[in-house]
């Protein structure tokens, strides 16, 4: 054999080649790649990779490029940043598709290797770059069942297609069709918002489905939330009465030469299968109308209607920014029942929001119906009567002649249980698979730990996300709701941030709460808003408006969130101090602290009730707080001091109006004391009495929380800044109601919306709001995620820039572990403990730094990888028990012996 000999010196070049970092996960406006985007300077991410400690960025060079070549190049840039970095060049023009790549400097001056390219192509810019016209049908509508409507437009094409991207929205939702093929994956398109205002178009890359020759597109439209039924009373055509079409399709041949085809009075229309959809009450289906090959070409459309022409306005389209609903798990069912009043059932699991697809065989004219349901009551049998007015009924007519596929198209349903009707033969379960649907979010955040029902209440957590994350952040799923409710959505923000990436999902429904903001700056109930101009300014709802924006810039380190949002911001809180006097808020309707705790039993007087306008007043000065926050991010020293002022203005009012001269507050409740304990409303020396006070009334309720919407989310990190850890954990593990677990143990598989849904007994609460899919009390997570565990992130280096890791051991757990992938990359963090050993396990991206509070005694006391620390973790003292050190990036594992 022969043999190789490395010399030394070869063999660290090696190391070094080996060692060298990398640069991955490039992203153009959050986005991988993306096609559609409208705006001048897109900003511009990436990760290092390196398997080195303490790696940080120095520089950085990006080369952006059109067809002939680059247009843009940075040169060596120092500085460590690599998120949101913003393009500088030359003005984009429409419809063009840009390359770029980087290269970056670490902190030893050495270069990485040249990212591989990614991609951005730019939607219309301009306004003149839009051509199409609006389309409807050209036929007398059925106004009663109001059926989806099928348009087509034949063409030809002559030369070879180097690219071609499809614009396309809708009044309505739609499926685009191009030569008897879908585009796309994308559901429920173009999605929810405020489309008087803002209407979401789509960009699709269609270069490889169209053919030289003749071609054919088409587009279904059906009712969606444009209008459909929305909330109650019959109310429907919120936006418009008729449905409608807008399509341009921009084509480059290998010459150069370009073409353009649009919706215009060439196309045609008829109608198709789906006899009737709503997005409460489901979709009907009758294969036997099917109009096979109506968007392939060789159809013959002599019996299709001509379109319509009308009047529209074009000034509210916008590009969609954000991720779209798409098709994500698939269920089978895991049992096939027969109910006590003979129904036949099928269990899948888990509950979801989506629709099952169905296989079925038989002749023309058989039905399937197909009805969903949550829950079943005490007996088993089927319930839906929390629907209320809800149908949630698919029904399929077949053609007959062979094994036909059905699932629905413009409508969704929030369910575990169908229960099938009209069914001839023999229920084969495999014959039906249920799929969730929802925004496209990255996953980001896992979480578990040594106790089983804790790890079920976050698969509960994510769950409720999953299914009330469709387009827009909605109160339930199921039911004859569905909307945007502003105070789930805030009280949940910074939980939703660590379980999905939801930069662009908030960023798109923001711009809709800012559009319907009324001009007195109050905000509405639901966004959008379809309950009416009244329908605004309850606290702690309306308060989204400074929330979201500060929990997305913490998150995600998005300064353009706070700087977009911020005219928003101050008009909410500027209603707020017109609407008070001597600085109180104290009245107007207020939801208050919504589906609060009520005992069984109220004899004692002891009922949760806090007083609307003490939480109302809370409210204000944190979003007071955050407008001096965000003022300062923005560099704005005026507003900084003007609104310092007015808070304190509003701290003092509050002391004067709801704090009695002993402290105490004119609400007992665990929801006063919380809010008032975790906005600071109260002077320093008062504090500590306060969270006693808080402690006394938990304990007084055999260690029960009391709170609603409002007070829970804050409810654990107030008991643990008072040095109350115990306490929380005590909630948190809580097995009987009201609690977090008692769903758990009930068999839930998402957040309830009531404490006792579902009572203990086993029947359910009040039918007339009783949804088994609600998010607000999934706000636990946070606590999970940051306290329990402890991966936080520091208003200094916000986005887990500069990382705080500070676990707060107890509760009996022997282990609780998080991760979570920003967008420096995989951030984490896990502690055990293993007979006399507490062991902490940390990640550290890449450029980044982190401060690890570590449970120890003294530095003496801690090992990492088995030796005594070494000179390169920097200890930075102690405090409550904790010995903090500064660490960069890379994998530790420490370790504490008693």
């Amino acid at each position: 054999m022969k043999k190789i000999f490395i010399s030394a010196a070869a063999f660290l070049c090696i190391l070094a080649s080996n060692a060298q970092v990398k640069v991955q996960y490039l992203l153009t406006e959050n986005r991988n790649n993306p096609i559609g985007i409208d705006v001048q300077q897109p900003r511009f991410s990436w990760q290092l990779a390196s398997d080195q400690r303490n790696i940080m960025q120095t520089a950085y060079e990006i080369v952006v490029s059109g067809a002939k070549g680059p247009i843009w190049k940075t040169g060596k840039v120092m500085g460590d940043h690599s998120v949101q970095v913003p393009y500088a060049g030359p003005a984009l023009e429409s419809t063009k598709k840009y390359t770029w790549q980087l290269r970056v400097w670490d902190n030893s001056d050495k270069p990485s290797a040249w990212s591989e390219p990614a991609f951005f192509q730019t939607a219309l810019v301009k306004p003149e770059d839009g051509k199409a016209k609006w389309i409807e049908a050209g036929f007398q509508e059925d106004s009663v069942n109001r059926p989806a409507i099928l348009f087509r437009r034949q063409f030809g094409l002559n030369g070879k297609i180097t690219s071609a991207t499809l614009y396309i929205t809708a009044h309505g939702m739609y499926e685009a069709q191009i030569n008897g093929k879908r585009v796309g994956d994308a559901y429920l398109a173009p999605g929810w918002t405020s489309y008087n205002k803002r209407l979401q178009y789509q960009a699709y890359d269609v270069t490889n489905m169209l053919t030289s020759g003749n071609n054919v597109i088409g587009g279904m439209v059906g009712n969606g939330w444009y209008r459909g039924y929305l909330a109650w009373e019959d109310n429907k055509n919120i936006y418009g009465k008729k449905l409608g079409l807008l399509v341009q399709l921009e084509i480059t041949y290998s010459n150069g030469k370009k073409e353009t085809i649009i919706s215009d009075e060439k196309w045609k229309s008829s109608t198709g299968a789906i006899k009737s959809v709503e997005i409460y009450h489901g979709e009907t289906y009758d294969a036997r109308d099917e109009k096979i090959g109506w968007s392939a070409t060789g159809y013959n459309d002599a019996g299709w209607s001509g379109v319509n022409l009308p009047a529209a306005t074009y000034d509210n389209l916008i590009v969609a920014e954000n991720e779209p609903v798409r098709k994500h798990e698939t269920f089978k069912a895991v049992k096939l029942i027969t109910t006590p009043a003979g129904e036949k059932v099928l269990d899948f699991g888990q509950n979801l929001v989506g629709w099952v697809i169905v296989t079925a065989n038989g002749k023309a004219g058989d039905k399937i119906t197909i009805k969903h349901a949550e829950v079943l009551d005490k007996q088993g049998n089927f319930y839906t009567e929390n629907l209320r007015a809800a149908k949630a009924t698919a029904t399929y007519i077949l053609k007959g002649g062979g094994e036909e596929h059905f699932e629905p198209h413009f409508t969704f349903y929030g369910f575990r249980y169908i229960k099938i009707e009209d069914y001839t033969g023999e229920i084969n379960p495999d014959n039906f698979t249920a799929v969730a649907l929802y925004s496209d979010m990255q996953p980001t955040g896992t979480f578990t730990s040594s106790n089983a029902l804790i790890n079920q209440l976050q698969h509960n957590i994510q769950w409720g996300q999953r299914g009330n994350f469709l387009d827009v952040p909605t109160d339930c799923p199921q039911r004859d709701e569905r909307l945007g409710w502003t105070g789930d959505a805030q009280a949940f923000s910074r939980t939703a941030t660590f379980n999905f990436g939801v930069n662009n999902f908030f960023s798109k429904w923001l711009k809709d709460v800012a559009a319907d903001q009324e001009p007195n700056g109050s905000i509405p109930f639901v966004v959008p808003n379809v309950l009416g101009h009244n329908a605004v300014a309850s606290a702690g709802w309306a308060d989204v408006a400074t929330i979201i924006p500060w929990n997305m810039y913490l998150a995600y380190g998005d300064k353009k969130i706070l700087e977009t949002q911020y005219p928003s911001m101050k008009a909410w809180v500027k209603y707020m101090t017109d609407s008070s006097k001597n600085d109180l808020w104290n009245h107007g309707f207020h939801f208050g602290d919504w589906l609060f705790y009520r005992p069984f039993d109220d004899n004692d007087g002891r009922a949760a009730v806090t007083d609307k306008y003490l939480i109302a007043q809370c409210f204000y000065a944190n979003s007071v707080q955050l407008l001096i926050n965000t003022a300062k991010v923005l560099h704005n020293a005026a507003d900084e001091q003007m609104y310092t002022a007015l808070l304190q203005r509003v701290k003092d009012a509050f002391v004067k109006e709801y704090v009695t001269p002993n402290g105490r507050l004119i609400s007992g409740t665990q929801t006063a004391y919380v809010l008032a304990l975790n906005f600071d409303m109260l002077p320093e020396n008062l504090r500590a009495q306060a969270a006693a006070r808080l402690v006394e009334n938990v304990e007084s309720y055999d260690t029960h929380l009391t709170t609603g919407f409002l007070g829970t989310p804050y409810l654990c990190h107030v008991l643990t800044r008072f040095g109350y850890n115990d306490l929380a954990y005590s909630l948190l593990l809580q097995e009987d109601y009201p609690s977090w677990l008692y769903p758990v143990k009930m068999g839930a598989t998402t957040i309830w919306e009531r404490w006792d849904g579902q009572k203990p007994d086993s029947s359910f609460q009040t039918p007339g709001m009783n949804s088994f899919n609600h998010y607000a009390y999934g706000a636990i997570g946070d606590w999970m995620y940051r306290k329990m565990v402890g991966l936080d992130t520091y208003e200094d280096g916000v986005g887990y820039k500069h990382i705080k890791v500070q676990p707060h051991i107890g509760g009996g757990f022997t282990n609780a572990t998080a991760s979570l992938k920003t967008y420096y990359g995989t951030v984490s963090s896990g502690w055990k403990i293993q007979g006399n050993t507490t062991m902490l396990d940390v990640e550290i991206p890449a450029n980044t730094t982190a401060t690890v509070f570590i449970p120890a005694p003294n530095a003496a006391a801690i090992t990492e990888g088995g030796n005594a620390l070494p000179a390169s973790i920097k200890v930075d003292g102690s405090e409550n028990g904790y010995v903090m050190v500064n660490i960069g990036s890379g994998s530790y594992h420490f370790a504490v012996s008693k």
